[in-house]
């Protein structure tokens, strides 16, 4: 009985030991560095003012032609297209395929039209 009670007993104050000395003064990590300084809160006045700079700032750079992080160039626009441009193209496309297909370029596929 005594070979079982002593480790035990043992590790029993090892673990109430760690978490007795774990604790802090207060419950705080550091007492003198934890808060932030006090500062003064904007006025509604600071605030617009603030959000007018960046407002100009963000539009300007919208605007720019910069390129973003990891693009070495700009995107560029979207060419645009006509839905007319846009159904000469599907209709070339669809020619090009049944053309493909009746010559045994392409199989078809089972089970689909």
């Amino acid at each position: 009985m005594k070979k079982i009670i002593l480790p035990l007993s043992i590790a029993l104050a090892q673990m109430l030991a760690v978490s007795a000395f774990a604790q802090t003064k207060g419950g705080e990590a550091d007492p003198t560095g934890a808060k932030a300084a006090p500062s003064a809160p904007a006025t509604p006045a600071e605030k617009a003012a603030a959000r007018t700079d960046r407002k100009t700032e963000g539009a300007a750079a919208a605007k720019s032609e910069t390129p973003q992080e990891g693009m070495p160039q700009s995107a560029g626009t979207a060419h645009k297209t006509t839905k007319a441009q846009r159904k000469a193209a599907h209709a070339k496309r669809k020619a090009a395929a049944a053309a493909a297909v009746k010559s045994g370029e392409i199989q078809a596929v089972p089970g689909q039209k």
